[in-house]
């Protein structure tokens, strides 16, 4: 697995996967500069894992019969060349998986739906807004061609939105609301904006 770069395992959660306890793997790397991310420790590309594939795997066979999935999580785990077959090898295992996107990496996508259990996907604004916040020419059309896939594929999944009054007017929201649901959307949530990790201090100091 040397094209899977691991920053780090939450050992346990009962909200990172709804209706599941399981452990979360943070994946390295992100394409995009989200303002508001409280991960940005995890957004560099070019940096070196934290653990290697292989504890990784002995600490999930210890876990057997005690959790019952595992969600990837980053960053962007899309990114990642060796996720497919990081996913045959958890499910070989008996976990269920669960995957956090942002929908970079559409294609990379439609390839692992088949072999998920749920998607939980960030949907940042409306998508002609993406660059706002992602900081990323073609942020939007990727992220609506992701969530497409996510809908026609049948899998559980749940959109949300991390909201900010700097980012997210009533407006965009009622806006994004109506083009979610004209695609058939029916499982998204709003989450208000948390200081925590996030690094861009104009955000940071709005008070709301």
């Amino acid at each position: 697995m040397a094209d899977l770069v691991v920053s780090g395992i939450t050992p346990l959660t009962g909200i990172d996967f709804p209706g599941y306890l399981a452990a979360v793997i943070f994946l390295q790397g992100c394409p995009w500069r989200c303002r508001y991310c409280h991960n940005a420790h995890l957004i560099p590309i070019n940096q070196k894992g934290q653990m290697e594939w292989n504890e990784v795997m002995r600490f999930l066979m210890r876990r057997r019969g005690l959790l019952d999935g595992v969600v990837l999580s980053g960053g962007e785990p899309t990114l990642q060349k060796g996720i497919m077959d990081a996913v045959c090898e958890i499910r070989k295992l008996g976990f269920k998986i669960g995957l956090h996107t942002g929908g970079s990496y559409p294609a990379r996508l439609k390839e692992l739906l088949p072999f998920l259990d749920w998607v939980g996907m960030d949907i940042k604004t409306k998508f002609e807004n993406y660059p706002e916040i992602t900081r990323h020419p073609g942020s939007g059309e990727k992220a609506r061609e992701s969530a497409k896939l996510v809908l026609a594929s049948g899998i559980s999944y749940e959109f949300r939105t991390t909201i900010h009054p700097l980012l997210h007017t009533q407006e965009v929201l009622s806006q994004l609301s109506t083009d979610l649901a004209a695609m058939g959307a029916k499982n998204w949530v709003l989450q208000k904006f948390r200081k925590t990790g996030c690094v861009d201090q104009e955000l940071c100091q709005t008070e709301f």
